[in-house]
């Protein structure tokens, strides 16, 4: 995706071409909903998958989803000093489980830091139930 985003035009001309890039983003989300169609649900349902799948190619939004990834030609991980109050919660199952030494260095306003037992790189998709008290965590302070 971030060497040529144009190769990914292919997917959107086959519905089983977009089912592959999704499945294949990254190789924890792959053993998650690997282990779904396996049988051994976690957190997805093979609906909730197929429904993911769906939604990309009713949208059309394949491949305009994986733009960021090519037009974002800033070291990605350097921290920037992002001057707002932000809240981190660590998936451990993510691509980049983000420490709290770096957390607090790339975010001076950090209000909330929290490291959950599962969820990955699409948690809120995977793990909703875990996701919005998070959400709810991080930003009360700002109620």
């Amino acid at each position: 995706m971030g060497n040529r985003p144009q190769t990914l035009y292919g997917i959107a001309d086959s519905p089983v071409g977009l089912a592959a890039w999704i499945l294949d983003h990254d190789w924890r989300s792959y053993e998650l909903m690997a282990r779904v169609f396996d049988g051994r649900p976690e957190g997805l349902t093979r609906d909730d998958v197929l429904d993911n799948i769906t939604l990309y190619w009713f949208t059309n939004t394949g491949v305009s989803s994986s733009r960021l990834y090519w037009e974002n030609k800033l070291a990605f991980f350097a921290p920037k000093g992002v001057a707002i109050p932000v809240a981190v919660s660590v998936f451990p199952d993510d691509l980049c489980p983000a420490p709290r030494s770096w957390a607090e260095r790339a975010y001076p306003k950090l209000i909330h830091y929290n490291k959950l037992d599962k969820g990955g790189h699409f948690a809120a998709w995977e793990q909703p139930q875990l996701f919005v008290p998070e959400l709810r965590a991080g930003f009360k302070s700002l109620r």
